[in-house]
């Protein structure tokens, strides 16, 4: 049974197969889907298209945080995650904003929505301030460096000691705010400034990671990212479909409590045919 994720007046989750969060990326540069739902009207249909296939969030952003990426204005970032966010909001759906911004998630909670997904894992105090007035849910992602030079060079001498500790320190912030560690969600940020050994790492670490935050919901990005087409054997065109919904199942196998993915349909699939057969037959 998946930990629930409390975000505003919603308890997400729950339930025996882990929750999905539906990527829309309101930008033209992201590493998978960039530009392909960049405009508002193609980033709400996306985002509606992946709530009628199951998601049960969805994770709106206008920055890219590929690696390599450049910042963009906040009048920028502003001008394409709002309309979208209150759009979908306003058809039942329900959004976390993708922002390490103060002012866009403020402005994206205005006007709906949920959460607050940030990379920066909530480095500045102001950000868990603004979830505690909204009485929003938030997800804090651990970074080696920025989104410019975070696969540069990673170096951990213990990579999940480090990035637990790091976790363990932004929950304790959220903590000695007066808010709820089941409004907290917690992301070792695969690819964020990470190798393929570390990102492997921490994935085998998922159950030993999870049991150390009990009361905090898993989340795990894993969706599409590059350490999938650079795992041995994996041919270098692939579209790391088919690794992603390998990773998420055996995430899902770990105990991961939420999956950011770009394939709603396709890993709803997996995980049900996957939890039928584990099933005992009558």
């Amino acid at each position: 049974m998946t930990r629930r994720w409390q975000v505003r007046d919603q308890a997400l989750g729950g339930q025996p197969l882990p929750m999905l969060v539906g990527i829309v990326n309101v930008t033209p540069d992201s590493f998978f889907d960039g530009g392909r739902h960049a405009s508002t009207a193609q980033a709400i249909a996306h985002g509606l298209r992946l709530w009628e296939e199951g998601a049960h969030q969805l994770d709106v952003g206008g920055e890219s945080t590929r690696p390599g990426a450049l910042p963009v204005s906040l009048a920028q970032e502003l001008e394409r995650v709002v309309p979208v966010v209150q759009a979908l909001t306003l058809e039942g759906c329900c959004i976390a904003v993708d922002t390490r911004h103060i002012a866009v998630a403020r402005a994206c909670l205005e006007v709906g929505a949920h959460a607050v997904n940030d990379i920066e894992g909530l480095r500045n105090p102001a950000m868990i301030a603004l979830c505690k007035e909204f009485q929003a849910g938030a997800c804090a992602m651990h970074m080696q460096g920025t989104p410019q030079d975070m696969q540069q060079a990673p170096v951990y001498t213990d990579v999940e000691a480090e990035v637990g500790q790091f976790l363990s320190n932004i929950l304790d912030r959220w903590v000695a705010a007066g808010l709820s560690p089941q409004a907290l969600a917690l992301d070792p940020g695969i690819g964020f400034g990470k190798s393929v050994d570390h990102n492997y790492r921490l994935l085998k670490a998922t159950a030993r990671l999870r049991r150390r935050f009990p009361l905090c919901p898993w989340y795990l990005g894993l969706s599409r990212k590059s350490f999938v087409g650079r795992t041995p054997g994996v041919s270098p065109g692939s579209d790391r479909l088919a690794g992603s919904l390998a990773a998420a199942l055996a995430a899902a196998s770990a105990g991961a409590d939420i999956l950011r993915v770009h394939d709603v349909a396709a890993t709803r699939e997996a995980l049900l045919v996957h939890q039928a057969c584990q099933e005992e037959l009558p």
